[in-house]
């Protein structure tokens, strides 16, 4: 039986001022059709596990609009979080959970705030991460890299296992200056790393365990009362004293160094979103390379009484994000970034939408929370 889950934290801060804290970028719909990311995650996971065995992690902040945007989601299956502890803590409960139910369960991790385009070839791959996973390996799905992307880590493929397409990890590298990219991608032997995880829980706990032993037991006591009368007085007394530590780092980089981390190669129109210029490279754009990001709220080609509009004359290759309500115009401008939000108007180069998160930086250290 195949377990998915579903990490649903963090909140995008190179997509603010429309992702914030309390309405982070999955719940947003950014995929060019009405569902929001983490429906759309929900979604193209529905071919391999049901939603008995799908499970969401995510904050306090966020389970009542998980549990909105995913009505089929049985309520227990919503993972909730008292603090953000990072990605493993956050993947090793649902394991630890998983575990309690069937101990070698194969269970596979996936970001909330991905896109992928051509699900049939998602779950083809997936399904070759399984027949690796089922073998005994910690496995990473790999990005088939399009271009030299300093944006993303690297995967280093090893040796073939003689499982159809799946090789062990050589390493895991960080992301690369753009010489290294290069040389990355000109070699062929370098994936993206997409943080797309697969394996069996027992295979993953007993890495956890010797790798982060504290983290482990704290996670498996909380495991053993999460549905019980005690849950949430061993999750207070437990959780905020555990390792904050990405599973990168927790446990799949060392365990790539014990030869113990396989990777397939995808090709499925991966990406993750990671800012508004990559935004205007994803969706569908006029004639002049202008994107009006559709949040559902209307434009001057569809317009709707009460809804917002976007104007553009002699503009190229802009990004609007209307979703204030009121008119955003734009004329004789190119590559530009257009958020418009109630309390709070981005303008910035396409060139620089890297450098929003260092807005975001600037608004804690001045404590303007409300606006985060």
């Amino acid at each position: 039986m195949f377990y998915a889950v579903i990490p649903a934290g963090g909140s995008g801060t190179r997509l603010w001022p429309l992702s914030r804290a309390g309405h982070p970028k999955f719940l947003h719909a950014l995929t060019g059709t009405p569902l929001s990311l983490l429906q759309a995650t929900y979604g193209r996971l529905e071919g391999l596990a049901t939603p008995a065995t799908t499970f969401v992690v995510t904050g306090v902040a966020h389970a009542a609009a998980v549990a909105r945007q995913l009505p089929g989601l049985p309520e227990r299956n919503i993972l909730v979080e008292p603090t953000p502890r990072d990605s493993c803590a956050a993947i090793g409960l649902a394991a630890a959970v998983i575990s309690r139910r069937d101990p070698r369960a194969v269970m596979g991790a996936f970001a909330a705030d991905q896109l992928v385009r051509d699900v049939p070839a998602f779950t083809e791959t997936l399904r070759r991460a399984i027949q690796g996973a089922e073998d005994g390996l910690l496995m990473t799905i790999g990005i088939t890299p399009t271009h030299p992307e300093t944006g993303y880590g690297y995967l280093h493929v090893g040796e073939p296992t003689g499982t159809v397409d799946v090789c062990k990890v050589a390493e895991f590298a960080e992301k690369p200056a753009l010489d290294v990219a290069r040389r990355y991608v000109d070699s062929g032997e370098y994936l993206w790393n997409a943080g797309m995880f697969v394996w069996r829980v027992d295979v993953f706990l007993d890495e956890l365990a010797r790798q982060q032993p504290s983290l482990h037991e704290g996670l498996m006591r909380i495991a053993e009362a999460w549905h019980t009368r005690e849950h949430e007085e061993v999750l207070a007394e437990l959780w905020p004293g555990l390792t904050k530590i990405s599973v990168d780092f927790g446990v799949m980089e060392g365990a790539g160094r014990a030869g113990l981390v396989g990777t397939v190669p995808g090709n499925f129109g991966w990406n993750d979103v990671g800012d508004f210029h990559t935004l205007g490279e994803l969706l569908e754009t006029d004639t002049a390379g202008n994107v009006v990001v559709d949040l559902g709220l209307g434009n001057l080609d569809n317009p709707s009484p009460g809804k917002p509009t976007v104007l553009m004359q002699d503009a190229e290759r802009v990004v609007v994000v209307p979703h204030s309500g009121r008119l955003v115009a734009a004329i004789g401008v190119n590559d530009l970034i257009i958020v418009d939000t109630p309390d709070a108007l981005l303008v910035c180069p396409r060139n620089k939408a890297q450098d929003v998160k260092k807005l975001v930086d600037s608004l804690k250290a001045r404590g303007s929370i409300e606006l985060l």
